[in-house]
């Protein structure tokens, strides 16, 4: 197999257009490089160049070929990459975890930055709220969490506010009775069935009252208030993202709310340098 200095000698020679250009750019000698050329050509037992003019040109298997070296030259600088961020403890795999109100275009755009950083580094995201993202970054199955703002937290974990803040409102659909009515008080609303998110991990929910419905998604309850089962209290983003229109904002004392959102991570499971770097990136 060619050794990674052949075949860089190969491709400079031939995106170069001769192997003087090729010997400066390496910093080799002509020889040198007209050497690892040849010794590429016996391997490979093809003709790469045809020398017949001034300048080497590329023969139709050289065009083919170099495609391959190419291939082989950024697959072996990724592989190098990798292995030196997993030698500097760089974790192999980063998983954040999101609530629903947090709409942040701050993370959109370190994610971009993030993958020129780590383009091997394995990447997952879950949507999760409340006591189920809790659950989440106690049990190290996340390394990061972006959650709506509590008033405590476990001992075991650490948090920090981000700039973004967000707004939670009440929403029927176009079609409900509700959506008619000018101010409405509470009284009203439970006459209604109320949606309500409701966490896998501690579904009981003392406040209940009247007819409720329950699911541990924001957007699974935006669906069944679009089906007109019910109202709902829903991030403004999320309706004005995936609410297709269909949604009527309901006029309720103290409603909308501000949302402020918290990053929690583990004293335990502590993020490595790559979930460290994508953290100072979204408190920066």
């Amino acid at each position: 197999m060619a050794s990674q200095e052949v075949l860089l000698a190969f491709v400079q020679a031939a995106t170069q257009g001769s192997f003087s250009a090729a010997a400066r750019k390496l910093g080799r000698s002509q020889s040198t490089i007209s050497a690892a050329v040849a010794s590429l050509e016996i391997d490979l037992d093809l003709i790469l160049f045809d020398r017949s003019s001034r300048k080497p040109t590329l023969t139709p298997a050289g065009h083919v070929m170099l495609q391959r070296a190419e291939a082989i030259l950024s697959a072996t600088s990724r592989l190098e990459m990798t292995a030196r961020q997993l030698a500097q403890g760089v974790e192999p795999k980063l998983t954040v975890a999101i609530s629903d109100t947090y709409q942040s275009y701050r993370f959109e755009a370190a994610l971009v930055e993030f993958e020129q950083r780590y383009p091997d580094l394995e990447l997952e995201c879950l949507i999760a709220e409340c006591d189920d993202l809790i659950e989440l970054v106690q049990r190290g199955r996340t390394h990061l969490a972006f959650a709506e703002m509590r008033d405590s937290y476990p001992p075991d974990l650490v948090t920090s506010t981000v700039a973004e803040r967000t707004e939670i409102a009440l929403f029927a659909s176009a079609g409900h009775p509700l959506a008619t009515l000018g101010h409405i008080d509470r009284t009203v609303l439970e006459q209604h069935r109320e949606l309500r998110l409701a966490t896998i991990v501690n579904p009981y929910d003392s406040r209940a009252k009247g007819r409720v419905w329950s699911a541990p998604s924001y957007l699974m309850l935006l669906e069944m208030a679009e089906k007109n089962f019910g109202w709902a209290p829903l991030p403004r983003w999320l309706v004005e993202r995936f609410g297709n229109g269909t949604l009527v904002e309901l006029k309720v004392r103290g409603w909308p709310k501000p949302v402020f959102v918290d990053a929690l991570w583990s004293r335990l499971y502590p993020p490595g340098p790559a979930g460290s770097w994508l953290l100072s990136k979204m408190l920066e």
